[in-house]
């Protein structure tokens, strides 16, 4: 009768990945246990920017870029064995190990993927961020526009994504969303670059500043304010805006560059809202004839502009068929 021999322990790999939108040297606390532990730490790449806050913290890493076998043999006896990939991984070590596990030759080690810090929600506006600045330095017609010279695409997209939204294209309104987006980002690109820097402003200020008029119009939600209906939602944001605007007149503020059905419904939202006994103009011409309209779609909590384009939308689809097109 032969003694029973206790197979030799493997060991572990442990691929450690790292999210290069978090800052480094912000490691999850598992993480820091396993590169503590490890009984080597290797990286391939002598730049990578976890390095000089991980020899901050004790942690010795080897330089080496280290053969699927090797890596497997490095482990004998139980021992633990932490990668740190590059950025782009290390597609030819983890596809040897692949093959190795396949091969059913080989005694693996325990092999195991260690986030060691995850994207926040919003983590990918730091690729936009930074992508938005190269294309503006390198591009030549890029690094050429200006606010007045991309004013126009803001409008179009504007009316592009209202368009997506009205046809319920779940794809086309991300797509045109991204446009929108794209718009932000850029004319903050652009403001970066005021010679006067009390004119110029980031990307981080466009959205500080907005954090903070979120937080300060929504008492109800950040302070001790009550709002149970939309209708006190509203009360509360027209006070705020009002004591933020310091406004001479209701209409202060309302862009009169605005389409008209939509110019003439926010005066008289305005005028109701505030309150003002303000007859309706009256005078000869259509114009009157559809500022009166907007007013009266206004009261009834329509949007006439909206209104305009169903109407004018089912007017095409008519057309269209009159035609023949799309049968």
């Amino acid at each position: 009768m032969t003694d029973h021999v206790p197979a030799e322990p493997t060991g572990r790999i442990v691929l450690l990945t790292t999210s290069h939108r978090v800052a480094p040297g912000v490691l999850s606390w598992p993480a820091w246990q396993t590169l503590h532990a490890a009984d080597r730490v290797v990286c391939a790449d002598p730049g990578h920017p976890q390095l000089p806050y991980l020899r901050e913290a004790g942690v010795e890493v080897v330089h080496e870029s280290p053969e699927a076998h090797a890596l497997v043999e490095a482990c004998a006896g139980g021992r633990t064995v932490v990668v740190l990939p590059s950025g782009e991984g290390d597609k030819r070590l983890t596809d040897g190990l692949a093959r190795l596990a396949g091969s059913g030759r080989v005694s693996m080690p325990d092999l195991e993927l260690l986030p060691g810090s995850y994207d926040l929600p919003g983590a990918r506006l730091l690729d936009l961020v930074q992508v938005m600045d190269r294309v503006r330095r390198e591009c030549p017609w890029t690094s050429r526009q200006t606010h007045r010279g991309l004013a126009k695409y803001a409008i179009e997209e504007a009316y592009e994504l209202v368009e997506a939204i009205e046809d319920g294209d779940r794809e086309e309104l991300r797509e045109e969303l991204g446009d929108v987006l794209l718009q932000v980002v850029f004319h903050a690109r652009i403001a970066q670059e005021y010679d006067d820097p009390d004119e110029a402003f980031s990307i981080d200020d466009v959205a500080g500043s907005l954090v903070e008029k979120l937080i300060h119009r929504h008492p109800h939600v950040f302070g001790d304010e009550k709002a149970e209906t939309p209708e006190d939602v509203s009360a509360h944001w027209q006070r705020t805006k009002a004591a933020e605007k310091r406004r001479e007149s209701v209409t202060d503020g309302i862009p009169v560059g605005q389409p008209g059905l939509a110019l003439a419904a926010k005066l008289a939202g305005r005028v109701r809202t505030g309150g003002l006994a303000v007859e309706l103009p009256r005078g000869e011409g259509i114009g009157y004839e559809l500022l009166e309209l907007a007013a009266r779609a206004e009261a009834a909590g329509i949007d006439p502009e909206t209104a305009l384009r169903a109407a004018a939308r089912v007017y095409r689809d008519a057309i269209r068929a009159a035609e023949g097109v799309g049968e």
